[in-house]
C-alpha cells in the first residue's frame, strides 16, 4: 500500500513520533519528488542535517568517502572531539585502516565459510519454529525473529546458551537508544552527558565491554574457531594491532549488528508475506526461487533507515550548498522505495529482477554480515512457510521509537500449523 502524501512543509525526519507511527514513507516520497537534498533541523540540540533520499544520490555519497567521511561518526549523535578516538569502531573508520579491520573477519562471513553452518542453522530453525508453534497465539518477534538470529550469533561467538537473553537485552538497549522502553538512559538526555565517552552514550556499553574482555582473556593465545578468538589472535594486515578500545567497540558491534538487523528483517518480511498472500503462495509454489525472493524481502524490510556521513568540503547537490562539516544523512529506506529505480516500489514482488537494493549499503562500508543475514533468512523461511496452514495478524504492531533502526517490538500473530 502506498503511503499517504505529506506536504513538504510538514516533513520532519527528526521527529521520532513519525517513525514510531510508521509515517516516514510519505515524507520520503515527498522529498524524493520535491526536495532530494533537504535540510532538517533537530529538536534535541543537534546541529541539523541534510536528508538525501534518492537512490542515485545515496549511492554516490556512499561511494565517495573522501568527500563524505565516516570519521566524524555515522549516526546523528555528535560525540565530543575528545571522545571520538575512544569510541571509534570499524563503522567510523575510512581508508586502508577500515579495510584492514574488515579483513580481520571478512572471510569468516563469506558464503563458503558460512556453508559449514548449514546443518546447525537448519536444526536451530526447526527447533525455534517447533517451540514457537506449540502455541497458536504468539508474538512473532519474541518467538522467532529475535530468538533465531541471536542463537546463531551465540554459536559464532561461542557464548553459553544462558547468555542468550542477556545478548538480546543488550542489543535492544543499544539500538533502542532513543526509545524510553528500551534505553535506561536516552541518547540525548541530560543524564547521557556523563556517558558521552561510550558508544551511543549508553551505560550498557560498559556491560558489553566487560563481557567481551572476559571472553578475550579466556581465548587469547588459543586457536579456537569462534569470532572472538579470531578477533583477539589475528593481527590486521596493516600490522597495527587492535587497541583495547578498538577491540571493545568491535565486539560491541558484533553483538548488536549481528543480531538486531536480521531480527528486524525477518519481522518485516513476515509482515510483508502476510500483507501479500499471493506472493507467499508464489513462494510456496516456487521454493527454488527462495534466494531471489530473499533479496526482495530484504529490500522491502529496510531494517536500518539511515547512516550518516560528514562533508569534508563544500559541495553543491541539486542546487543546495552543503558546507564542510555538515551532517549528510543517507536514507537507505527511501532509496529502496525510489520509483526511479524500482517499479511499483510499495508492492512486494518476489520475482523482481534486477533487484539492486541498498539495504546493506553501496560503498566500502557495505554490511560485512550481509551473507549471514541472507543465509539466516533463507533457512528460517524455508523452514517456517511450509508449516503454516493459516496465519493472521491479531493486533497492532508496536515499533521501536527510532529514526535509525526500522524496528518492530511486538508483532502479535495467530498461526495454525500444518
Amino acid at each position: 500500500m502506498e503511503p499517504t502524501p505529506v506536504p513538504l512543509d510538514q516533513v520532519d525526519l527528526a521527529d521520532l513520533d513519525v517513525f514510531e507511527e510508521n509515517r516516514a514513507w510519505g515524507m520520503f516520497d515527498t522529498l524524493r519528488r520535491e526536495d532530494p537534498v533537504h535540510w532538517c533541523e533537530e529538536h534535541d540540540g543537534g546541529s541539523g542535517f541534510w536528508a538525501i533520499t534518492r537512490y542515485d544520490d545515496i549511492e554516490k555519497i556512499d561511494k565517495d568517502p573522501e568527500t563524505f567521511t565516516s570519521m566524524k561518526f555515522t549516526n546523528l549523535e555528535e560525540p565530543p572531539e575528545e571522545y571520538m578516538e575512544k569510541r571509534r569502531s570499524i563503522l567510523e573508520t575510512d581508508g586502508p585502516r577500515h579495510l584492514a579491520l574488515r579483513k580481520l573477519l571478512m572471510r569468516d562471513f563469506s558464503v563458503a565459510q558460512l556453508r559449514r553452518y548449514d546443518d546447525f542453522l537448519r536444526g536451530l530453525a526447526t527447533q525455534t519454529i517447533d517451540t514457537a508453534l506449540q502455541e497458536q497465539d504468539l508474538d512473532f518477534v519474541d518467538a522467532i525473529a529475535a530468538d533465531y538470529p541471536i542463537a546463531v550469533l551465540a554459536r559464532l561467538l561461542d557464548t553459553p546458551e544462558e547468555m542468550t537473553p542477556q545478548l538480546i537485552a543488550w542489543g535492544n538497549e543499544i539500538v533502542g537508544f532513543s526509545d524510553p522502553e528500551y534505553a535506561r538512559v536516552l541518547v540525548n538526555s541530560e543524564e547521557a552527558k556523563q556517558y558521552r565517552h561510550l558508544p551511543f552514550s549508553s551505560p550498557v556499553s560498559l556491560e558489553i565491554f566487560e563481557y567481551g574482555r572476559k571472553l578475550a582473556a579466556e581465548r587469547k593465545g588459543g586457536d579456537a574457531d569462534d569470532l572472538v578468538s579470531k578477533l583477539v589472535n589475528r593481527i590486521p594486515e596493516d600490522g597495527v594491532p587492535l587497541s583495547p578500545e578498538h577491540y571493545d567497540n568491535y565486539f560491541l558491534l558484533l553483538v548488536v549488528a549481528g543480531n538486531e538487523t536480521t531480527r528486524q528483517a525477518i519481522s518485516h518480511s513476515m509482515k510483508a508475506l502476510i500483507d501479500f498472500p499471493d506472493q507467499r503462495q508464489w513462494l510456496l509454489d516456487n521454493p527454488d526461487k527462495m534466494t531471489q525472493a530473499i533479496e526482495e524481502l530484504i529490500r522491502f524490510a529496510s531494517p536500518v533507515y539511515h547512516f550518516r556521513r560528514t562533508a569534508t568540503r563544500d559541495i553543491e547537490m541539486h542546487g543546495k550548498q552543503i558546507k564542510a562539516g555538515d551532517k549528510v544523512v543517507m536514507w537507505f529506506a527511501s532509496g529502496n522505495r525510489d520509483e526511479a529505480k524500482f517499479e511499483a516500489p510499495y508492492e512486494l514482488r518476489l520475482d523482481r529482477m534486477p533487484n539492486d537494493h541498498m539495504t546493506f549499503g553501496k560503498g566500502s562500508h557495505s554490511c560485512m554480515g550481509a551473507n549471514l543475514a541472507r543465509f539466516e533468512m533463507r533457512i528460517i523461511f524455508e523452514t517456517l512457510l511450509p508449516r503454516i496452514a493459516e496465519i493472521e495478524q491479531t493486533g497492532e504492531i508496536r515499533r521501536v521509537r527510532s529514526n535509525f533502526v526500522n524496528g518492530i517490538k511486538q508483532f502479535p500473530l495467530r498461526i495454525v500449523a500444518k
